[in-house]
């Protein structure tokens, strides 16, 4: 009776309170040759020692203690402890949304402080209570760009993740938002020239991310002046949060999209993920998502409320602005705890020493026999293309031996970039690994290495 707290005569009582003789008389609406009247065919249930040990079992099959050179938009950062204490609190695991400020006040106040946050990282003026993820969130600023200048042609850099554009593909089909897309040059950058021809008197917005999905920093004031000398908007996607930590914030953007994934959130078989969008005060109107502000009530003392919040459960659906899960407060609230325990001079510091892995990664990598280190002299933060002459999918599964996950092959969205593969070092790579992943790939024996 565990799980059915209910007694017999707890359901007779029930049963008779509804005027039926049986649970099966609430059934008599649906067919009989429709009704479950066997055994059904699943394995017998077991009891929750027996369950306890086949997850226990499970588990062990899982891959554990590799050492991990991915990114992509998906990044191995340390989490503190204290993160997962303080959101499994009842509180606010079970919080839905602050509809009801009068007793919510601790989920507004850890939402307002979350948006404090982001202005001050990004540089920008206003930020909403989070989005879906990065990718939505980029799409979303789109169709916001659009709202706000009155016109549908977008133009995007192909050096945006390549997943955040096919989300993008998906939106602006039914959009009607045509789209063009301008290449990178030799630095890895998206090409000025291509980029200011593209841009036009019916240009919306231009779309880059920084770092691009190269891991190379593009030049933001200068992609600002093009967009802006047309009547367009710049939106900047931001998909590693953490480089703001060392990289100056896009300050030219007009809307800055950001996914939160590196402060605090787990990488676990795609989700969750929390996006961001901040922008000028100037379009709040257009944005998607809620807002919480901070106000007084009638004694004087502070508080917060649902300042705005644009989706079609509060507004006719035509002026709604909302398209898709428009708060992530829980996974906002890890982030929100992340930026509070390192504050800002540990997140410079955590940036640089990113910035230091990235770099001894990268001469190491670069220097093996057959490798070349791609946009070797562009700015960059924890990302490179190292190019070789073996295919990646090859080299990974060597790696693989050594419990070392590869970095991602690029020919999927680049086929130029054939045997070139993006790597990523963190605060989580060692010295050592990136030391023995640079012999495994530069061939040698597996006698030879060691790790632990």
């Amino acid at each position: 009776m565990r799980y059915l707290p209910k007694s017999p005569s707890d359901r007779a009582t029930m049963l008779d309170a509804i005027g039926v003789a049986s649970i099966d008389d609430l059934f008599t609406t649906i067919p009989a040759e429709y009704r479950l009247t066997g055994d059904m065919k699943i394995p017998r249930q077991m009891g929750e020692q027996e369950i306890v040990e086949f997850f226990r079992a499970a588990a062990d099959r899982n891959a554990n203690g590799y050492a991990s050179f991915l990114g992509a938009g998906a990044y191995h950062h340390y989490r503190p402890v204290v993160i997962d204490a303080m959101v499994q609190r009842g509180e606010f695991l079970t919080s839905y949304t602050p509809y009801q400020a009068e007793i919510t006040q601790g989920t507004l106040q850890a939402i307002f402080e979350f948006q404090t946050m982001i202005c001050e990282l990004t540089g920008m003026e206003i930020a909403n209570a989070s989005m879906y993820d990065g990718s939505t969130g980029a799409a979303e600023s789109v169709m916001m760009a659009a709202r706000v200048t009155g016109r549908s042609h977008i133009v995007v850099a192909n050096t945006v993740h390549p997943e955040y554009r096919e989300v993008l593909k998906t939106y602006a089909q039914h959009q009607g938002l045509p789209k063009r897309i301008v290449g990178y040059g030799a630095d890895g950058r998206v090409d000025q020239k291509a980029l200011e021809a593209a841009i036009t008197d019916q240009t919306a917005c231009v779309l880059i991310q920084s770092p691009n999905f190269f891991g190379v920093i593009e030049d933001v004031a200068a992609i600002a002046e093009m967009a802006h000398a047309k009547g367009a908007l710049l939106i900047v996607s931001i998909a590693e949060a953490l480089s703001l930590g060392i990289v100056r914030p896009p300050v030219e953007a007009d809307i800055v999209s950001l996914e939160a994934q590196s402060f605090g959130v787990p990488v676990g078989y795609g989700g969750p993920y929390c996006g961001v969008l901040a922008c000028k005060e100037k379009f709040v109107r257009q944005m998607p998502g809620r807002l919480t502000g901070a106000t007084v009530d009638k004694q004087g003392r502070r508080g917060f409320v649902l300042t705005l919040s644009t989706r079609e459960q509060h507004i006719r659906r035509e002026r709604a602005t909302s398209n898709i899960c428009t708060n992530q407060a829980l996974v906002a609230l890890m982030t929100c705890i992340y930026l509070t325990i390192y504050g800002k001079a540990g997140m410079k510091e955590l940036a640089e020493q990113n910035l230091a892995k990235a770099h001894y990664a990268a001469q190491a990598l670069g220097a093996t026999p057959g490798s070349k280190l791609l946009f070797a002299k562009s700015p960059r933060f924890h990302e490179f293309v190292l190019s070789t002459q073996e295919a990646p999918d090859a080299m990974n599964a060597r790696l693989l031996e050594h419990k070392i996950i590869g970095g991602l092959p690029l020919a999927k969205w680049y086929p130029e970039l054939r045997n070139a593969s993006l790597w990523c070092a963190t605060e989580q790579n060692s010295r050592e690994q990136i030391d023995i992943a640079a012999a495994v790939v530069a061939g040698k024996q597996a006698a030879t290495l060691a790790y632990a």
